[in-house]
């Protein structure tokens, strides 16, 4: 559940309250704004119709420049709800629990390209870097931690499922910028720094097989799983940096010490990463039910899914093909 508030012009105040008993809220009440051509109405709203309401509000209330709605965590509430009640948000828990609104809010945050990104870019990579060239998992892992790759990637996917031209451009130059980044700065220690061709985390990063490809489809299936159902995404956020990061240090490693061989592993591999995580993300989106509000826009955005889809798997198909005239062996 969640407290949703709703500023609006007084002239709507009955409607919104109207909408919040057709739309199933389990309580509304209003309360004066701070200016007097305004009030407050808030409601307790249970997960399963959060969106429907949230896209009725939005339909009465767009052209309104003073009304605004917000969305609140609720994390108990009296009396409490009843059994049936209880039983539907357990239901509503297994599929969609955030609306699209407040996805948007998290989502978009990790494709901002500003300083803390390009800082923990730098550092995720001279700790990735240093634990490859000295085979330590501890470190490595702690470069996964740390990386922050996953955010960029997952929000173009978002974008591209709503219509976004304006997120899915900015976190496309932020992946762009993140990615590049860390290829330099990995390619400049790779010219100073001593690389362990016998490290067993170098040459695992240069290896690329199916189960590569099914690593990061899980990973990035994973990662949406996690952001439309409101689970923890440490866990995930880790799995998706295992399939971005270490791949892309050791091409960076391997370019400046001219082991073109190796390198052109390393790059098959975190381009297959690429793909599949854009691709995993995509479907899972679709298949939550992330689409664009308006009808006309979802049409736009229906035409255009079969050929997001049959591009990125078409990509996907043609790196396999290369996996295997490469190296002879997909397993």
């Amino acid at each position: 559940m969640r407290v949703v508030e709703v500023v609006t012009p007084a002239r709507y105040q009955k409607e919104v309250i109207g909408m919040a008993g057709f739309y199933g809220a389990i309580d509304a009440w209003s309360t004066s704004g701070a200016a007097e051509e305004r009030v407050v109405v808030r409601m307790v709203v249970s997960d399963e119709a959060r969106q429907t309401l949230m896209d009725a509000l939005q339909d009465l209330l767009d052209r309104e420049p003073t009304a605004r709605v917000v969305i609140s965590p609720l994390d108990a509430t009296l009396p409490r709800p009843s059994a049936a009640e209880a039983d539907r948000q357990a239901e509503a828990r297994k599929t969609l629990k955030t609306t699209r609104e407040e996805l948007y809010t998290g989502i978009a945050a990790g494709a901002r390209l500003n300083p803390n990104f390009v800082l923990l870019v730098m550092l995720s990579t001279v700790v990735a870097t240093i634990g490859l060239a000295e085979d330590n998992v501890a470190v490595v892992i702690g470069a996964m931690v740390i990386a922050p790759l996953l955010g960029p990637n997952i929000a173009f996917a978002f974008a591209t499922s709503l219509g976004d031209r304006s997120l899915a451009a900015q976190a496309f130059v932020t992946s762009v910028v993140g990615l590049g980044l860390s290829l330099l700065l990995s390619l400049g220690m790779g010219l100073v720094w001593p690389v362990n061709l016998d490290s067993a985390e170098v040459m695992a990063r240069t290896d690329v097989h199916l189960g590569s490809v099914a690593l990061a489809l899980a990973s990035g299936a994973a990662a949406v799983l996690s952001l439309t159902t409101g689970l923890s995404s440490a866990l995930v956020g880790v799995m998706v940096a295992v399939a971005l990061l270490p791949p892309a240090a050791v091409l960076g490693m391997l370019l400046g010490k001219a082991e073109w061989e190796l390198a052109t592993g390393a790059g098959l591999l975190l381009a297959v990463n690429v793909v599949c995580v854009l691709l995993a993300a995509k479907v899972v989106f679709l298949l939550q039910g992330v689409r664009p509000r308006r009808w006309l826009l979802s049409a736009q955005i229906k035409q255009s899914m079969a050929l997001y889809l049959t591009l990125w798997s078409t990509l996907l198909l043609g790196l396999i093909g290369m996996i295997a005239l490469r190296g002879g062996v997909l397993l």
